[in-house]
């Protein structure tokens, strides 16, 4: 059920069904010469889209951006701020929870450390402040590493790369432009830069030579049953 198709009778029919809702996070970010900007969140909506159709569960609208350090000098990226995205989570999981949600899963295709990390600050706060509420936090991309063994070619494969090319080049091949170089980001060990391109020009983090659609359909349907089966284990979630 796509929240935001639904009309106020199909909503309130559909909480006769479920309380469990996921919540697609992406990021509005560079994703090499090839990739668009909403990769990431396109990567998110896909497979609650794909979930949707597989359960009973509610899909929230998107959130398109998210927290971007290491690629934020990268023409088109659009960053928040930790602040910021934490108290969206919390507003929009506490909206969700008035309207009889009790299940969240927040679930992430911008796999970014801080980024991941702040949702998970503000899933902490929100168990806190309810008591019946259940919620997962989650990165897209990490059901896609661990589901992609015996199938992606790229060792230490990320951004941009294998992984993530061979998802759209399935999911929407119109937004594939060309084919991205291999790269990997040479930042120094625990030192912070300014200039974050002079270590990470091209923005890609794998070998995107390797991708193809083939490789991009297998992988989402491993994530989606993987989020299917994390979906089950929430509901049944007891403390």
């Amino acid at each position: 059920m796509i929240i935001e198709e639904l009309t106020m009778p199909e909503f309130m029919l559909g909480l006769e069904k479920t309380r469990t809702v996921l919540v697609p996070f992406g990021a509005t970010e560079e994703h090499g010469p090839h990739l668009p900007l909403s990769t990431d969140t396109l990567h998110a909506v896909e497979v609650g889209r794909r979930l949707a159709q597989k359960r009973d569960i509610f899909v929230a609208p998107a959130i398109p951006y998210g927290v971007c350090r290491s690629t934020s000098q990268h023409p088109g990226t659009l960053s928040l701020t930790t602040g910021t995205l934490r108290a969206l989570a919390i507003d929009i999981v506490s909206a969700l929870y008035a309207q009889g949600l009790r299940n969240f899963i927040l679930l992430t295709g911008h796999a970014g450390g801080t980024h991941t990390a702040t949702l998970i600050d503000a899933g902490e706060a929100l168990l806190e402040r309810h008591v019946d509420l259940k919620i997962a936090v989650l990165s897209e991309y990490m059901l896609a590493t661990e589901e992609a063994r015996g199938l992606i070619e790229t060792k230490e494969d990320s951004h941009a790369g294998e992984i993530e090319t061979s998802r759209m080049l399935h999911s929407h091949p119109s937004l594939v432009k060309g084919v991205g170089e291999r790269e990997y980001p040479n930042f120094p060990r625990g030192i912070l830069v300014r200039n974050k391109r002079k270590f990470w020009p091209g923005g890609v983090w794998g070998d995107p030579t390797r991708a193809t659609a083939y490789k991009g359909r297998q992988l989402e349907q491993r994530v989606v049953e993987a989020l299917d089966r994390l979906v089950s284990e929430l509901e049944q979630w007891q403390e």
